[in-house]
C-alpha cells in the first residue's frame, strides 16, 4: 500500500514551563522536514491527539513518574497513527497503531517504542482507542479492579466522574453491583452520570456543599474513593469512610495550576481508625496488561454496558487552547484533537 507523504511536519513545542496554568507562549508552532526512517522504524502520520489532564504534570520540572518534556521539543502525546512507510517487520503501510507520537503530523518510531497495531473489524471509531479502549479505560479498568475492588453492595464514590476516567470507572462498579455515586461540575455532566450511565446520585461540586451531599448520597458510608482531584474534595471523602474502605488515587486536578502549596488533608486520621488505605498508581504500571484490559472492556463498549463520551476539537492548531478544557471543567468525556482523516 502507498499513501502519499509531505514534505513538511508542522509540530508544536514546548516552549516555556508555565507557573500556574497554561499560557499563550507555553507552546509555541514550528514546522520541520518530514523525518527519514531507518532499519527496524516506521514513519507513522498522525490522525488524533488525546489530550490529557497528566500533560500539566509533564511539562513541569517537578518530579514525577516520567521526565518532564524538554524545552524546545515536540510535545509528548499519545496519538492514533497510520504507518506511511515501514522498515519493520511486524508494521506495513496502512496498518493503524497507538504510541506517543507527540503534537505533531508526522512522527518517526522504534524499535524500542514502536507503536502498538490496533485490531482491525471492531464496529467502533478509530477514537476509541483513546477513550474507553485506551488509556482512559485501561486507567479506569486498573484502578477501580485491582486497587478499589469493589464487592457487591459497596458505596462507590468518584471524583471527576463525567470525565473520560471517571465516567468508566463508575460503570465498572455499578457492573460490580454497587451503588455509584459520581462527582462532576454542571447540572448536565450530572444528568448524564444518572440517566444515562446508571449512577446511583451525583454531586454537583459547584453548586452544592460536599459534606452534606456526602452524607446525604452515601447514607451507609463509602467503601471505595477513586480520587482524580485532591484537595478539599478528599479531605471531605475521607471524613465519611466505612472500615476497611480504599482510597484510590488516580490524579491531582487541584493542585496542577495552583502556585500555592495544596495543603494535606487534615482528615487523613480517618485512614487510622477506619483502617483503611490509600494508594496511588499509575497505568504505566500496568503496561505489560493492557491487552488483558482491552479485551475486557471491549465486550462491555460493544454491548453497550460501558457508555462513553468524547469530545473531538479540529486541527492541530487547536491543541494548546483545547487543553486547557481539561483544567477548567468545560470539556466534556475524552478530549481529543483530530489531526486529519486517514487515508
Amino acid at each position: 500500500m502507498t499513501i502519499a507523504i509531505a514534505v513538511k511536519n508542522k509540530q508544536w513545542v514546548l516552549s516555556s514551563r508555565p507557573t500556574g496554568p497554561i499560557q499563550q507562549d507555553t507552546f509555541t508552532e514550528r514546522v520541520a522536514d518530514v523525518p527519514t526512517i531507518g532499519d527496524g522504524q516506521v514513519l507513522c502520520r498522525n490522525l488524533f491527539l488525546s489530550l490529557d489532564p497528566a500533560m500539566r504534570g509533564w511539562i513541569s520540572e517537578a518530579e514525577s513518574y516520567s521526565e518532564p518534556v524538554p524545552l524546545d521539543s515536540v510535545m509528548r502525546g499519545a496519538c492514533i497513527a497510520e504507518v506511511v512507510e515501514s522498515k519493520h517487520a511486524d508494521h506495513a503501510a496502512g496498518d493503524k497503531v497507538l504510541g506517543l507520537l507527540g503534537w505533531q503530523e508526522y512522527a518517526v518510531a522504534g524499535p524500542e517504542e514502536l507503536p502498538t497495531k490496533l485490531p482491525e473489524g471492531l464496529p467502533l471509531p478509530l477514537t476509541s482507542f483513546l477513550s474507553a479502549l485506551g488509556v482512559t479505560g485501561i486507567t479506569a479498568y486498573f484502578g477501580m479492579n485491582e486497587i478499589g475492588q469493589p464487592a457487591k453492595g459497596d458505596t462507590v464514590l468518584v471524583s471527576t466522574a463525567a470525565g473520560a476516567v471517571g465516567s468508566v470507572a463508575g460503570q465498572l462498579a455499578k457492573l460490580k453491583g454497587c451503588r455509584v455515586v459520581g462527582i462532576a461540575g454542571s447540572a448536565e455532566k450530572c444528568a448524564w452520570l444518572t440517566e444515562e450511565l446508571g449512577f446511583d446520585a451525583a454531586i454537583n461540586y459547584k453548586q452544592q456543599n460536599m459534606a452534606e451531599a456526602i452524607r446525604e448520597t452515601c447514607p451507609d458510608r463509602i467503601d471505595v474513593y477513586f480520587d482524580s482531584v485532591g484537595g478539599e474534595i478528599l479531605n471531605e471523602a475521607l471524613g465519611y469512610l466505612n472500615i476497611g474502605a480504599r482510597v484510590v488515587i488516580c490524579g491531582a486536578i487541584q493542585r496542577f495550576n495552583r502556585t500555592d502549596e495544596l495543603p494535606g488533608p487534615s482528615n487523613y486520621i480517618h485512614l487510622l481508625t477506619k483502617r483503611a488505605t490509600m494508594r496511588g498508581f499509575v497505568v504505566l504500571d500496568y503496561r505489560d496488561r493492557f491487552r488483558e484490559a482491552i479485551g475486557a472492556l471491549a465486550p462491555l463498549v460493544l454491548g453497550g454496558q460501558i457508555k462513553f463520551r468524547e469530545q473531538i476539537v479540529d486541527g492541530l492548531d487547536s491543541a494548546p487552547q483545547a487543553i486547557l478544557k481539561l483544567y477548567d471543567g468545560t470539556n466534556t468525556g475524552k478530549l481529543i484533537v483530530k489531526i486529519t482523516d486517514p487515508s
